[in-house]
């Protein structure tokens, strides 16, 4: 790809982000938009400045959104949005924090360095901007050193602000937990794999007699489950006949103000309206059927919530083994009651392994299947070689300027695409996979997306690029694969440029603008629903479809910081779009679903110094066959430092981000006391069932709480 390319894909994406953005801050001022826009505001029955009649300032687009975004603290988001969305809204501070100075030590340190110090003709006419990056540099030049120099300097500033990242949440997640006071939650403990009492012929009775022996002076309470699909689907049924003779109702009376309505019309309504009450009243009599003791009995699960007297006595009984046989009495802290899966809690733990390998193997044929646009892609890029291969190819530079869109826009603009379904077909595997949680569910998609992109947009777009590139001259000098695949990848650095550009200019800014829920919303006003109200569309951060993304374009930028450093200043503007748009989604989108307290901190730290590591391996590959050797041989100090540095994280910084500590569990306990909110608290834990009961989802719910048939909403 040459410079006239890059500049042509810069425009486009320049100018379209300019487009969708004018065009969002014009969508954002009409009163009808304001369920998708503000919808927060609405859900909290918070008054939305708008201006309802139609003038010229209502169609003029204006920057003031950004001015709003910008001023919104920290200390607002954690208490809008919880400790999750500030630790995601960092992790662009930190990408910005770290790019920044990269960019300043590569522009003013090795891209002259690259370009006066190298040898000129090196760089080939089809990668123009290699004079720029390292591979301008010749063989065994003294030069190096300075790209070895600021490699190390890169690499610890890295490790530094991970570190003061990892302080800081700290601190931000002890004073979280210290005003979360009321989480029932904290008290409760799920314990799944419930022997079967054969006394009894039950499993209720065994948790009852197992806690109040092994944990006597904190044990409070349990709560059996029992499998809920019959239940389910009969309150399905009572809906759908309910919506039935609502609409029967309101059709006969808009007939009856126009005087439309015959009497034998009405008579046949009120007919089916009697039938469908009948049908109602049949339905009411199975529920309390099955919610008799000898049916519940029958349907129990091996899953039970216990209730604790005190958060010490509940993080005991859930971080420690209860038996010799670790597949029975299993415990954890229970999830938030809007946080639980309830259909997966009817999962046997015992096959919660093979669940998940068939999700492995799922994300495996994805990952292939995958494979052939990624090279698709990278045929494209590599036009001037496709030439050779494919001559009809050639009738595109018959147009003027259609290859420079073809090889710098086209490819990168498929490749995102084709990407963007990715995260929802893997985060409808990780549903299968038996999480007990949506918040692990979302980790977990977070974790194969991300792998899922390393694998195939950076890595298979390395191979495929390269094969594409000089597969004769491996086939002739195998022992050079290193070297030429480290080349390759230097080479590939104009097309990741491109990429960035368009996953971020043109992504963040249709992320904003929301045009699905906007077509939604006229076609739902328009055909279906026309006349009713609309309900704000207050939704939660999407996690698996943002992270992995990012995730992705820092480690490009990791690797890419010192092999060639133009790419840097684009990151520096990919984070600072993406951080004044997601601070403007905490305003007025995002909605609390749940706050783990920063449950995702050590996925993204963790791809952090994944990052770091490939930046150490791909510019010690680089000169594998062309620096000098004392070059490399600094290279395994700064590489176990970093596992080092890896280690002391997870043994300091980590624990905290999925337990409680004692210290902490005592604290609140003491602070409550002192206030006169222990028995509160207490009350609050034994509240915990009702509370679940009442997101009742799917498959597992609570009978003996749901409410009975004739107050049922």
């Amino acid at each position: 790809m040459n410079a006239e390319s890059l500049l042509v894909s810069a425009s486009i994406n320049i100018g379209f982000a300019l487009l969708i953005l004018s065009l969002f801050s014009i969508l954002q001022k009409q009163p009808s938009n304001a369920p998708i826009y503000y919808a927060r505001r609405l859900s909290q029955h918070r008054p939305v400045s708008l201006h309802p009649r139609l003038s010229v300032r209502r169609l003029l687009p204006s920057p003031a959104w950004i001015r709003l975004a910008l001023s919104i603290t920290e200390d607002e988001i954690l208490d809008t949005c919880g400790l999750d969305v500030l630790i995601f809204i960092r992790l662009f501070k930190f990408g910005i924090n770290f790019f920044l100075v990269g960019s300043l030590v590569g522009l003013f340190v090795l891209v002259p360095i690259n370009y006066l110090t190298g040898d000129g003709k090196q760089a080939g006419h089809s990668h123009s901007l290699d004079a720029f990056t390292i591979t301008n540099i010749t063989k065994g030049s003294d030069w190096l050193w300075v790209h070895c120099a600021c490699l190390y300097f890169i690499s610890f500033y890295g490790l530094y602000l991970l570190h003061k990242e990892y302080e800081a949440i700290l601190v931000k997640r002890i004073q979280q937990l210290h005003l979360m006071r009321h989480e029932p939650n904290q008290l409760t403990v799920l314990v799944r794999e419930i022997p079967f009492c054969e006394e009894h012929n039950a499993h209720d009775c065994a948790v009852d007699h197992f806690f109040s022996k092994y944990h006597p002076h904190s044990y409070q309470s349990y709560q059996i489950l029992y499998d809920g699909r019959e239940l389910d689907k009969l309150l399905n049924q009572s809906k759908s006949v309910r919506k039935k003779i609502e609409k029967l109702r309101h059709r006969s009376a808009n007939k009856k103000q126009s005087m439309n309505l015959l009497e034998s019309e009405a008579l046949r309504n009120d007919v089916e309206i009697e039938r469908l009450k009948e049908q109602l009243r049949d339905i009411g009599y199975k529920i309390q059927f099955i919610q008799t003791k000898d049916q519940l009995q029958a349907k129990e699960l091996p899953v039970a919530f216990v209730t604790f007297k005190s958060r010490w006595g509940a993080a005991l009984a859930a971080q420690s083994q209860q038996t010799s046989n670790p597949i029975i009495w299993v415990t954890e802290m229970a999830p938030e009651p809007r946080d639980v899966l309830w259909k997966n809690l009817a999962i046997p733990f015992r096959y919660m392994p093979l669940y998940k390998f068939g999700v492995y193997v799922s994300v495996t044929v994805l990952t292939i299947f995958f494979a052939v646009p990624v090279t698709a892609v990278q045929g494209i890029a590599k036009f001037e070689r496709l030439k050779k291969w494919f001559p009809p190819a050639m009738a595109v530079q018959l147009i003027p300027g259609l290859s420079s869109f073809v090889t710098g826009y086209l490819p990168s603009a498929i490749l995102n695409g084709f990407v963007y379904i990715v995260p929802f077909a893997i985060i409808e595997m990780a549903k299968i996979a038996g999480y007990v949680s949506r918040s692990r569910k979302d980790i977990k998609a977070c974790n194969m997306v991300f792998y899922f992109l390393v694998g195939n947009v950076f890595f298979l777009s390395l191979l495929s690029g390269s094969l594409i590139d000089q597969i004769g001259e491996y086939f002739n000098n195998p022992r050079d694969f290193p070297g030429r695949l480290a080349s390759a990848a230097t080479a590939q650095a104009d097309f990741f440029m491109t990429y960035i550009l368009t996953n971020g200019l043109s992504g963040f800014s249709l992320e904003i603008l929301q045009p699905g829920l906007l077509i939604w919303e006229v076609m739902r006003s328009h055909i279906w629903d026309r006349g009713k109200k609309t309900r704000p569309y207050l939704t939660s951060l999407p996690y698996y479809r943002t992270i992995p993304f990012v995730s992705l374009c820092m480690l490009i930028g990791m690797v890419y910081a010192v092999v060639s450093p133009l790419l840097l200043p684009f990151l520096v503007g990919y984070f600072c779009l993406g951080y004044v748009v997601f601070k403007m989604y905490n305003d007025d989108r995002w909605g609390i679903e749940n706050d783990d307290c920063c449950l995702f901190q050590t996925t993204d730290h963790e791809e952090v110094l994944v990052r770091i590591f490939f930046q150490q391996g791909t510019i010690s590959t680089k000169r594998i066959t062309s620096a000098k050797y004392s070059i490399l041989k600094s290279s395994p100090p700064l590489l176990y430092r970093i596992f080092f540095k890896q280690e002391k994280c997870e043994d300091v910084f980590a624990p905290h981000s999925h337990f409680i500590s004692a210290q902490v569990q005592v604290e609140v306990a003491t602070l409550l006391r002192f206030k006169g909110r222990y028995r509160d608290s207490i009350v609050d834990g034994l509240s915990f069932v009702s509370l679940v009961a009442n997101q009742r989802a799917t498959s597992a719910v609570l009978f003996s709480y749901l409410p009975t048939y004739g107050g049922a909403p």
